[in-house]
């Protein structure tokens, strides 16, 4: 699935903008503050109905304007195509395919598999352990609707154990156990299994485009451990109980597990240049990639936000070619670089000016 055009109309400083995007790459460039990363923004929300931006989409409505809307036709494999649109207004969301309302969002997820590269990526690798959280659970949402109904009813879940946590009724907090140990064990199977396949791909990765024998893996540390049954984790909450209610929340469970970059059992963090720290943060998204098909079959639509800047030249021809096939890839780029090996042919390119998109014809 490849989107073929796509409009957007008072979207962050884009007021009205109606772009030809059929082609398998599509490259945006100019100076900073065109509406580059705006417009694979609004690709995103697309495909996620979500930004990879802000947890408040309110925050993408032009200033001074009410609203925005966004609208793609997209075609599959076999030609067959369908409009996917949305429409923010009055702080509501109202997403559609071919007209249809989409309440739940993982109908668009799947629909379009997308995975993002942006500077913010850094956070992976050297960040708190809740970016790892997120890159995980995201990377496992995208190819598994259980773990993706795991995660929601685990986290619905927690949030009435905290509620009941808050206002110290003893006798509720318990009862809650027992489901949130059931869909943490699911979850915390699916992530030791996520991890390992992950670090079946990312260390040999590393070590080709970094030029170093370094041997770089994530560490999967589950807060409750090498617990194993249901039974098992009820005693320990319950054992615990007390502490929770002194610190106002559940001090376990999936939600507290932890995600380590590690190299030769140091934190890569901690020994790695800011070079390699990028360079990691840029190739999780392509392990990210290469594992999503290899799961599901399925080429996933790109978008690489500029990430390549603080590489040197030889990486980020490395990192270009090092990409698994994909159903279509978004570039931004500014002025005069020139990252490809070579020309490629039929991609189109757009100049950013403005929250324009005019289109590149030299």
């Amino acid at each position: 699935m490849r989107f073929i055009s796509v409009s957007i109309n008072n979207f962050r400083n884009i007021s009205s903008a109606a772009v030809n995007i059929d082609a398998e790459d599509i490259v945006l460039t100019g100076i900073n503050g065109q509406g580059k990363t705006n417009f694979l923004e609004a690709i995103y929300l697309l495909c996620y109905g979500s930004s990879f931006r802000t947890s408040h989409i309110k925050e993408a409505i032009k200033h001074k304007t009410d609203g925005f809307s966004l609208s793609a036709i997209a075609e599959d494999d076999n030609g067959l195509k369908e409009k996917v649109s949305i429409l923010f207004s009055d702080n509501k969301r109202k997403i559609t395919i071919d007209g249809k309302d989409i309440n739940d969002r993982r109908n668009l997820i799947y629909s379009f598999p997308c995975i993002v590269f942006s500077h913010d990526d850094i956070l992976f690798v050297k960040g708190e352990p809740e970016h790892r959280r997120k890159f995980f659970d995201q990377m496992m949402s995208l190819y598994s609707p259980l773990f993706f109904d795991s995660l929601r009813s685990y986290r619905g879940i927690l949030m009435q154990r905290n509620a009941a946590i808050k206002s110290n009724n003893r006798a509720v907090i318990n009862l809650y156990d027992s489901r949130l140990a059931s869909f943490g064990l699911e979850i915390m199977k699916e992530r030791a299994e996520a991890v390992y396949g992950f670090n079946s791909i990312f260390p040999d990765l590393f070590r080709k485009i970094s030029g170093t024998d370094m041997d770089v893996t994530v560490k999967y540390q589950p807060s409750w451990g090498a617990m194993e049954s249901s039974d098992e984790i009820c005693d320990y909450l319950s054992n615990n109980t007390e502490r929770d209610i002194v610190l106002s929340t559940t001090s376990s469970g999936p939600h507290r597990d932890r995600f380590t970059v590690m190299c030769s059992g140091i934190p890569f963090s901690s020994i790695g240049s800011t070079g390699q720290i990028r360079l990691a943060s840029i190739l999780f998204r392509i392990a990210e990639a290469k594992y999503f098909s290899e799961k599901t079959g399925k080429k996933p639509l790109l978008l690489i936000d500029d990430v390549l800047l603080e590489l040197d030249s030889q990486k980020r021809g490395l990192v270009l070619e090092s990409l698994p096939s994909y159903s279509q890839a978004f570039y931004t780029f500014l002025p005069n670089e020139n990252y490809f090996s070579s020309k490629k042919n039929n991609a189109l390119s757009y100049i950013a000016t403005e929250g324009e998109f005019i289109i590149d014809r030299s």
